[in-house]
């Protein structure tokens, strides 16, 4: 990718905040990754790792009292974390789609899904109503709504789960944005149906070179889906990389354990692998790296002084002491 001279997204050293009457917590704690025209980015980790609240951050819908406290955000070449709320809404919908984990949360359930697309297109693209609803037909075609022509009328409750998130998609996508940023958008669904929303989000990935941010807890969705995969925990970034390599040769060892904990690596055993403990609270985040009480490659370095960052380790894992290949051989 190194041909393509500007990133679509560009997230520099992002920093959430929340102040609370017992302190400042960071959700969200020096963050940095950039996403290419047409790549889609898988955001993996825990339940509180700080991952749908990055996602949130670059698209301002940051619920008050969070805030972004420090680093920037890129869309496009312009910097949009600095902009008015006003500003930041003209920017969703037109540049910046969204898919959500509940289509009822995104959909009006007393509006026909064609009034919704033809609002959203009407609004973004400046087109006539006629000119709007042939749009609104051919986005509900290009994601697989069968007979679309005839469905444009319906309600989100005459459609399946599986069809309320094709939807969304079309709505995501009707105002032709160049990056989409989907939390969870398959987590509701069966496995069948996953499948098909994967193969979907990555057509159109390719088709309009449009960038995608997918947030996930799902090791399976990111194997499948994504062309890079960014790991977080406790609000930090622990690896970043090529998703086969970090899958299959992860250097950080909290990527590991989530690996080891898939039901695929865990074949044979009456239980699952688990990573031992729990993440902390951001309220009671330990010196030094977040992770080490529960790193079984633990050194006193890793428990005093600044929490490792990738730029200031080898580059794709926040961690003093990476895995590697040979040690990886020779355990």
């Amino acid at each position: 990718m190194s041909d393509r001279t500007q990133p679509t997204l560009s997230v520099r050293k992002l920093v959430v905040e929340i102040p609370t009457r017992h302190g400042i917590l960071r959700p969200v704690d020096q963050v940095s990754y950039d996403i290419q025209p047409g790549e889609i980015l898988g955001v993996v980790g825990e339940s509180g790792a700080g991952k749908s609240m990055a996602g949130n951050a670059v698209i301002g819908l940051l619920s008050p009292p969070a805030h972004i406290a420090g680093g920037e955000v890129w869309l496009n070449g312009n910097r949009i974390d600095n902009l008015s709320r006003g500003q930041m809404r003209r920017k969703r919908g037109r540049e910046v789609g969204m898919v959500f984990q509940d289509p009822l949360t995104s959909l009006n359930p007393l509006l026909p899904i064609g009034d919704q697309l033809t609002e959203t297109i009407i609004e973004h693209l400046k087109v006539g109503k006629g000119e709007a609803r042939r749009r609104a037909i051919a986005a509900l075609e290009e994601v697989g709504i069968p007979a679309a022509a005839e469905r444009v009328d319906s309600y989100p409750h005459e459609f399946s789960g599986g069809m309320r998130q094709r939807v969304v998609i079309a709505l995501a996508l009707c105002a032709e944005p160049t990056l989409v940023i989907a939390d969870e958008p398959t987590t509701a669904l069966d496995v069948s149906v996953q499948a098909q929303i994967i193969a979907l989000l990555r057509r159109l990935c390719r088709e309009r070179g449009t960038a995608v941010m997918l947030v996930t807890h799902d090791m399976g969705v990111i194997a499948e889906a994504a062309d890079r995969v960014a790991v977080m925990y406790a609000g930090r970034l622990a690896e970043i990389g090529p998703v086969r390599e970090v899958l299959t040769a992860p250097r950080h060892p909290y990527t590991a354990g989530l690996m080891a904990s898939t039901p695929l690596a865990s074949q044979g055993k009456r239980r699952l692998n688990q990573i031992p403990g729990s993440m902390p609270r951001l309220g009671a985040l330990p010196e030094g790296c977040a992770f080490h009480p529960r790193c079984p490659r633990a050194a006193a370095r890793c428990a005093a002084g600044d929490s490792p960052h990738i730029d200031s380790c080898d580059g794709r894992a926040a961690c003093w002491f990476p895995i590697d290949a040979s040690a990886k051989e020779s355990a």
